[in-house]
């Protein structure tokens, strides 16, 4: 029969000592055992050297846009922070799904023709991965799976495998410039299938679908009466010469339950607010999922309250009014500034030989292509040479293991052009180095 110690008792004991018996640790729940994030895996497993003072570390693993300080919000995001800080109002619960005019400013900023939202239709979650999580959860059961790019952002394996849902791989082409392959797409689906993943732009790919292949990939899932949940975080951030088309505005036949928020396209991603929005052009299809989605708002209780009044100023200024100017300035800048980057490591890292290069057209990320033949036996893999790519040069990249594709890497396009220089003549160094 157990016996509850009394005070005393329990301030004696000493957990070292043998006279505590057999007591073993409590056990890990069986959603924590579940969840691992491929990323902290490997990443985990690497040894990060101490360089020398004249070689400092470049870190272009890390997908944080403030990381370097040459990217910065607006001073009008900051000011309506500061507006919302002095605002009292601001500092209180509000409904789980958002302030409702933060939510109606969001509807009003991604409406597009035919897909119009209404302030119902969105509900504001703790950064873009809450709103994942919330949608992966009302979309899908235990046992049920759903589909997601290879490569791919790890986060969806994570959230999905915590809650026991499957996460199934299709193959994106990279001589395709990351198109879906959509019979590997099709192939994937089976009767436990409950949604189809798609990250336009892509991380880690950098990659823009066009609009045939967004209605090829909508053509699949009509065919399978499957909805679309979109992953359209980096939808502000296009290069010259691509196009942007949201998936829920090239169809009035297939639900579509797009996520975003603001880290990426304002450089916040410490504010922690993103949103779900519900396409069902009045269909009802995903009505009872949406349902879903606001119980599931429950377990948060609502996300940060002094950032969402933020959101009318940033997304629904006045047309032709001077905060528009700013931020259609501010966005142009940001992006012209990766372009520039991605572009300048485009050009350097494709004269460089043993490497692969695919030019980005948006978000801020590339990956590189590793041709493990031409280098010597040290280079086995994308983990080796990204292991000994930081031991001699003291440049951090991601395995492509990281997102599921051996043989690449990743890199961040968001650092000042000059690191970007001297981190792009390392990696020439180190494959000259090792080339057979």
């Amino acid at each position: 029969k157990r016996r509850i110690l009394n005070r005393e008792e329990v301030e004696s004991m000493n957990p070292n000592d043998e006279t505590c018996g057999d007591r073993k640790p409590l056990p890990m729940s069986q959603c924590a055992l579940r969840s691992r994030n491929p990323i902290r895996e490997i990443v985990d497993n690497l040894v990060i050297p101490t360089p020398p003072e004249d070689k400092p570390l470049i870190l272009l693993s890390i997908g944080d846009p403030t990381k370097f300080g040459n990217l910065k919000t607006p001073q009008i995001f900051v000011d309506a922070i500061c507006e919302a800080v002095r605002d009292f109002s601001s500092h209180g619960y509000t409904h789980s799904a958002g302030i409702p005019a933060a939510r109606a400013a969001v509807a009003q900023r991604y409406s597009y023709g035919g897909s119009k939202l209404v302030e119902d239709d969105v509900i504001i979650a703790s950064g873009c991965s809450g709103a994942l999580e919330i949608a992966i959860k009302a979309l899908a059961s235990e046992g049920d799976n759903m589909l997601v790019p290879c490569p791919g952002f790890s986060l969806y394996q994570t959230l999905m495998e915590s809650n026991n849902i499957s996460a199934k791989p299709y193959n994106l082409l990279p001589d395709q410039n990351w198109e879906i392959d959509l019979k590997s797409l099709e192939d994937a689906i089976n009767e436990k299938t409950r949604a189809i993943v798609i990250n336009n732009p892509s991380n880690p790919c950098g990659s823009v679908f066009n609009k045939q292949h967004l209605l090829q990939i909508l053509g699949v899932a009509e065919r399978h009466n499957l909805p679309i949940l979109a992953d359209e975080i980096y939808g502000g951030i296009i290069f010259k010469g691509s196009k942007f088309w949201p998936i829920a505005s090239l169809t009035n036949t297939v639900p579509v339950l797009s996520v975003g928020g603001i880290a990426k396209e304002f450089l916040v991603p410490g504010f922690r607010v993103g949103w779900i929005l519900c396409y069902d052009n009045n269909r009802h299809d995903l009505s009872e999922v949406w349902k879903g989605a606001l119980k599931l708002t429950q377990l948060i209780i609502g996300a940060n309250t002094v950032v969402q009044p933020a959101l009318k100023t940033i997304l629904t200024p006045q047309p032709g009014s001077k905060d528009a100017k700013t931020l259609e300035a501010f966005h142009y800048e940001t992006s012209k500034q990766l372009e520039k980057n991605a572009n300048f490591v485009a050009d350097t890292l494709v004269k460089v030989h043993g490497l692969k290069v695919i030019r980005p057209q948006g978000a801020m990320y590339s990956m590189i292509g590793i041709d493990t033949s031409v280098f010597d036996d040290s280079i086995s893999d994308d983990v080796a040479f990204s292991q000994k790519l930081m031991d001699e040069e003291f440049v951090f990249v991601l395995p492509g293991q990281c997102f599921g594709m051996n043989n690449y890497f990743r890199l961040v396009l968001s650092p000042p052009i000059k690191k970007l220089e001297e981190a792009c003549s390392r990696i020439a160094a180190f494959c000259e180095k090792h080339r057979l």
